[in-house]
């Protein structure tokens, strides 16, 4: 599903380049859920936004399905966004004036479907989620919990087959957190292709494969 050969990235600031990563190589199969840890600055998110589509390589290949993420132009990236990948964010991303409904169902908006199908499927994620009686409410009146639940929500309104999760209980408890975590690997069972980062060995270990990374590069052991 996902190859990642000799890929670097480099950022320029003035006269000064930042290498991001360096040469790494992985593959990630249809169904894999894989946690990528390492500390704070290491690389973890440049790599799922990569992976993600939201940013190109410096240099190297990053194929999704076969795709050449280096060589597609904006518009092509938005679409495999679209149709492929579902985002789950450690900030829950939410948008602030609308409620959950309609945040779950704005993704679904850019696809150009009907508006009552729409929010049919909306209303079914969100009851799975068991936001059912918070469908109305927004943000700022749900707990860091639900917002991460209706962002998960979210991320599934497209049916993508790959769910990208960057620190998705770094804002939470540990007993929300395990519930969260309990979510995706529910959506792991069903078949979603789950990458995760995280810094926490714990949350980590609850992934099938667990990749270190320190200064841009995957590392052996334990860090």
């Amino acid at each position: 599903m996902i190859t990642v050969r000799n890929l670097y990235k480099t950022y320029g600031l003035d006269t000064v380049s930042i290498e991001a990563l360096k040469n790494i190589n992985m593959e990630i199969k249809s169904g894999d859920f894989i946690a990528i840890k390492g500390p704070s600055g290491c690389g973890k998110s440049t790599l799922l936004n990569i992976i993600g589509c939201l940013e190109k390589p410096t240099s190297g290949e990053v194929l999704l399905d076969g795709i050449n993420v280096g060589e597609s132009n904006n518009d092509e990236l938005a679409n495999i966004r679209r149709d492929k990948i579902g985002f789950i964010f450690q900030n829950y991303n939410l948008i602030p004036t609308m409620n959950s409904l309609e945040n779950v169902a704005l993704p679904m908006m850019f696809a150009g479907k009907d508006e009552k199908e729409i929010y049919n499927k909306a209303t079914q994620l969100l009851q799975s989620a068991k936001m059912g009686e918070r469908i109305n409410h927004k943000p700022s009146e749900l707990s860091g919990g639900e917002q991460q639940r209706v962002s998960i929500a979210r991320a599934l309104i497209n049916n993508p087959s790959i769910i990208i999760a960057d620190e998705p209980t770094g804002n939470l408890d540990s007993k929300t957190g395990k519930i969260i975590m309990d979510m995706l690997i529910n959506l792991n069972k069903e078949g979603k292709t789950i990458i995760l980062v995280t810094h926490d060995l714990t949350i980590a270990k609850m992934a099938n494969k667990i990749i270190y990374i320190k200064d841009g590069e995957f590392v052996e052991g334990e860090i």
